[in-house]
């Protein structure tokens, strides 16, 4: 189906040596560890959890920016991973990027007309210059940027006008898959707001299919549909953004969300997990959440839970999946 993604048992590990010994064994952290997940045409899927979970690395691994350990990505029935790399510039163009931070993903040497414009030189060298101007302008005018913007370089710019910029740059060739990785993190809370709006504006016209990357859940559940829930690489909660924010079942999920404030709520329970998450060199055996849930059961410790669906979400959770080991007494 066209604009939909589809990804089965996506991985990427990174070797990692100890420094200074040249014959040192070497270790492998798995930075993403074999997650699956579905996106319709036009949705907005948004990635959360903590800092060193997989976010950013599953949003390079969907545009092809570092190559895949394992696993396949599909979009629109079309594999993109593991493609050709004259097929791979062919279908570029379908996907963009918002990068976190602007001023590292402009050039400070050149106008941001021209850094605009980019991006239609390489993948549709069939415009005109005077067509190419005119598709510059519109895109510019529709997020919010003034002619005379064009003519600048990215310092003389605010951090919300650069952020606009970087989404002009990756919505003028009017893809059809949009990651967005962190893209409010470094903004104030009202420009947040304005990028936000901006965003469900535009996609609301050109109606492409979205990946939102972020550790902020407020704003997840402001521009996303379905939401899923990362932890040392994995998928441990998936579904409609309302119904886990409203009844999350994953106890990670839980003290994620019993974090975001609510208006009027300022007493409620909020729920402190133990310690850091563990390193995704050594994870965990079992449930990799297990050394720091505070529900934890024998089988949490030997057994890693598989995600099971459970109506319009999936988790990965023994006590969840398996009801009876809630009165067994934790370990």
């Amino acid at each position: 189906m066209k604009g939909a993604l589809e990804v089965q048992n996506l991985s990427r590990s990174f070797k990692l040596r100890q420094r200074g010994l040249l014959f040192s064994p070497t270790k492998r952290l798995k930075a993403v560890d074999g997650i699956s997940f579905n996106v319709a045409p036009g949705e907005m899927l948004g990635i959360v959890g903590e800092s060193g979970c997989g976010k950013s690395t599953t949003a390079r691994l969907l545009l092809g920016h570092i190559p895949a350990s394992g696993g396949e990505i599909r979009f629109g029935g079309e594999r993109v991973n593991a493609r050709p790399d004259a097929e791979w510039r062919r279908m570029r163009g379908r996907l963009q990027m918002v990068y976190q931070d602007p001023l590292a993903a402009l050039d400070p040497r050149l106008a941001v007309g021209y850094q605009i414009e980019e991006p239609l030189i390489v993948h549709r060298p069939d415009l005109a210059a005077a067509d190419r101007k005119s598709l510059v302008a519109d895109v510019m005018g529709q997020i919010g940027l003034l002619a005379h913007h064009g003519s600048r370089y990215p310092h003389e710019l605010s951090g919300g006008q650069r952020q606009r910029v970087v989404i002009a740059r990756a919505l003028v060739t009017n893809p059809e898959l949009l990651v967005c990785d962190e893209p409010v993190s470094a903004l104030d809370v009202s420009v947040q707001a304005q990028v936000l709006n901006l965003l469900e504006d535009v996609r609301a016209r050109i109606g492409f299919t979205g990946i939102f990357v972020s550790h902020d859940l407020k704003v997840v559940r402001q521009i996303a549909e379905r939401v899923a829930v990362m932890y040392l690489g994995r998928i441990v909660e998936i579904g409609n953004v309302d119904e886990i924010f409203a009844n999350p079942a994953h106890p990670y999920t839980r003290a994620l969300i019993s974090a975001v404030p609510v208006p009027g709520r300022s007493r409620r329970s909020r729920i402190i997990l133990n310690g850091d998450p563990p390193s995704a060199v050594n994870v965990p055996s079992g449930c990799p959440f297990h050394t720091r849930c505070p529900e934890t059961r024998v089988a949490c410790r030997s057994t890693r839970p598989d995600l099971v669906e459970m109506g319009e979400r999936a988790v990965a959770c023994h006590l969840v999946n398996d009801p009876s080991l809630s009165g067994i007494e934790a370990a």
